[in-house]
């Protein structure tokens, strides 16, 4: 689990829990014939839960909301054991990419894989799929790749945005991926904009490049060209995600992201080893926990004075209602890694272009049901391509329409 793109976070004392708190299911009433929802929604299967103040808008574009989630047997009946299949047997398709390296304004680099052979066969208006892996991950990913092809095969344009030091990439400053640094997706979201101005732009994160994107979509809501987000499996809220990653069997996962961490670190030490009396390098290289990592190192980069402050500015829940595009969110309510309770049901519920969505089960970067289970494309990609195909067809019909 190396690479498993799977979670982090921790815990200052003001941050206010009572706003994230998950509300009693009320809003769903199921009967033999039908399921209705209190705000007029359209139907849906009440294995589901849905909400949020978009969700009269947007939920005429699913079918598969219809049907019943049915996660594969065994396999989907345990969240670890979910979580660990998908990560470890989930199969990885072939795919081949070009790469493209940007060099930001402080120096530092980010590698783009686009799909290879895409910049030749499609129109430059085709519309942008940006993909942004969890902690550690990138383009290799199985999940990722899953979702490239899905995608690929509507005649989109693909491109997966590697977070610095991620997937093989460059590193040429002391920093490495972060939960909260905006600026570099605003790099990456500007450079395809121009490069392909004609066309409509959206954006898939996972995990923590879930928590990257809606950061991105909250705080630079006044310059952001998207034209449409998904959110799947988001932490939210890092302190409380942080508190459950401590406890009890979760701690495997802790151990494989902190061993992740440190081996994308070792291989770049040099440059932070020039700064050793603000990075703790030692640390970095044989941290005993995620925390302990982000305190050495990642909190550093950034400037804040400790991993709380870190974690705690890192958040995105505090920016949901602050959305201005469309924003689906995926969320599992047995997720090991990002718990339900730090998904911010108020705000969703408040924010017209936001709609959340909540399976039973899942795990974390799982969704082992469908069609495609147990070692296909998990259960929420058709979800998602059946968002992001209705936004661009709407998108696509003239002003008069």
């Amino acid at each position: 689990m190396a690479t498993s793109p799977l979670s982090l976070t921790s815990k200052p004392p003001s941050i206010t829990r009572l706003r994230h708190q998950r509300p009693p299911l009320t809003t769903v009433r199921a009967s033999a014939a039908t399921v209705t929802t209190t705000t007029g929604m359209p139907d849906h299967h009440p294995s589901l839960e849905i909400t949020g103040g978009g969700a009269d808008r947007f939920l005429p574009a699913f079918n598969t909301l219809h049907l019943p989630y049915k996660p594969f047997p065994i396999i989907g009946w345990n969240r670890h054991l979910e979580t660990i299949f998908a990560a470890f047997f989930r199969t990885v398709p072939e795919v081949k990419y070009r790469r493209e390296c940007l060099r930001t304004q402080d120096n530092g680099t980010i590698a783009l894989d686009w799909v290879y052979g895409d910049h030749r066969s499609l129109p430059s208006d085709s519309p942008i799929l940006i993909l942004l892996p969890g902690l550690t991950g990138g383009s290799q990913d199985s999940y990722v790749k899953h979702m490239l092809l899905k995608a690929k095969s509507k005649g989109w344009r693909v491109v997966v945005f590697n977070s610095r030091g991620c997937a093989n990439s460059p590193v040429t400053t002391p920093q490495l991926q972060t939960a909260s640094f905006t600026a570099d997706t605003c790099h990456v979201v500007d450079h395809v904009s121009s490069r392909y101005p004609k066309a409509s732009i959206y954006a898939v994160g996972w995990s923590l490049g879930g928590n990257i994107l809606v950061n991105y979509l909250g705080r630079e809501h006044h310059r952001c060209s998207l034209s449409g987000a998904v959110s799947l499996c988001n932490p939210f809220n890092l302190v409380i995600a942080d508190e459950n990653l401590r406890k009890g069997f979760n701690n495997i996962y802790d151990r494989a992201l902190r061993g992740g961490l440190s081996r994308t670190f070792e291989k770049h030490t040099s440059l932070f080893e020039e700064m050793h009396d603000e990075y703790n390098v030692q640390a970095g290289l044989n941290p005993r926990t995620v925390r302990e990592y982000d305190e050495a190192i990642t909190r550093v980069s950034l400037g804040y004075k400790s991993v709380d402050e870190y974690y705690s500015n890192s958040c995105s829940c505090h920016v949901v209602h602050d959305v201005r595009i469309p924003l689906l969110c995926i969320q599992a309510a047995n997720d090991p890694i990002a718990p339900i309770e730090a998904t911010p049901y108020s705000d969703i519920k408040d924010n017209p272009n936001c709609m959340l969505i909540v399976t039973p089960q899942g795990g974390h970067l799982g969704w082992v049901a469908g069609d495609d289970a147990p070692f296909g494309a998990p259960w929420t990609d058709n979800v998602v391509i059946e968002f992001l195909e209705h936004l661009q067809n709407n998108a696509s019909k003239p002003e008069s329409s």
